[in-house]
């Protein structure tokens, strides 16, 4: 995953890699700033920023030496678009930042990966990519495990069944803790109160379902929502767009 060895005059290196599911390459940098697209299949990016899960229809620009481990979430194509940081000055952005793999840019990306490309035509292409980078808001969606063993058999049920609706009361009553001594254990250890981390843990359960073209009803009752207006609301406040344009879905 290094763009050592890319043509000597060339700004952007492509590299192509095939990711069957579960390849996960471990936590890693570059020199280079990454462009990071599935061409195929659904791409997972964490760094200490956060995690992101990507779609053909997003890619994820990783700034150079930014730690970071990348994972396919199924049969995953990775195209990466290694870029010199001396040939994007512009491009200022200091944390991972998700843009829009519209057709132009995958159309680029495609065309910068062949060999025998004339330098000039390669330079022309370069600066078109670089051109149509279009940050999209998108937050990033990751949950911590708590560190408790009581906090941690709650979250770890919670992974396996997302639509488990029970309060924290009753959990405390199966794991041997209050409500108040859970709730005191998620905010100290994950940051985040149980009923955020709960609904952020929905929407990362949900999201490898909409990429695989379950319906949007389908996907709500399946992590816990009663219709799909309140998943579709809980989604737009969590990741910051609508499912629909996240994911190209049906339904």
């Amino acid at each position: 995953m290094s763009p050592d060895g890319h043509p000597a005059a060339a700004a952007i290196f492509i590299g192509h890699f095939t990711m069957p599911r579960g390849t996960t390459y471990a936590r890693h940098r570059h020199s280079f700033h990454q462009l990071a697209w599935a061409a195929k299949g659904l791409l997972r990016v964490s760094s200490e920023r956060g995690a992101w899960l990507l779609p053909p229809t997003l890619a994820l620009w990783i700034p150079a030496w930014v730690p970071h481990t990348t994972e396919s979430a199924g049969d995953t194509v990775m195209r990466s678009a290694y870029v010199d940081p001396a040939a994007s000055p512009e491009i200022r952005w200091p944390e991972p930042t998700v843009v829009v793999a519209g057709p132009l840019l995958q159309a680029l990306i495609d065309h910068l990966g062949r060999t025998g490309l004339a330098p000039d035509a390669r330079s022309r292409a370069e600066a078109v990519l670089l051109d149509v980078l279009h940050p999209v808001p998108v937050t990033s969606v990751s949950v911590t495990e708590p560190r408790d063993p009581r906090a941690r058999t709650v979250a770890r049920a919670l992974v396996r069944d997302p639509a488990d609706g029970r309060p924290l009361e009753a959990w405390g009553a199966e794991v041997g803790a209050s409500a108040r001594t859970l709730a005191r254990l998620f905010v100290a250890e994950t940051g985040l109160a149980f009923g955020q981390w709960r609904e952020q843990l929905r929407m990362q359960s949900a999201m490898p379902l909409l990429a695989e073209g379950m319906t949007v009803e389908a996907v709500a009752r399946r992590v816990g929502y009663g219709s799909a207006s309140s998943f579709v609301a809980a989604f737009r406040r969590v990741v910051g767009v609508t499912p629909r344009q996240y994911f190209p879905v049906r339904g």
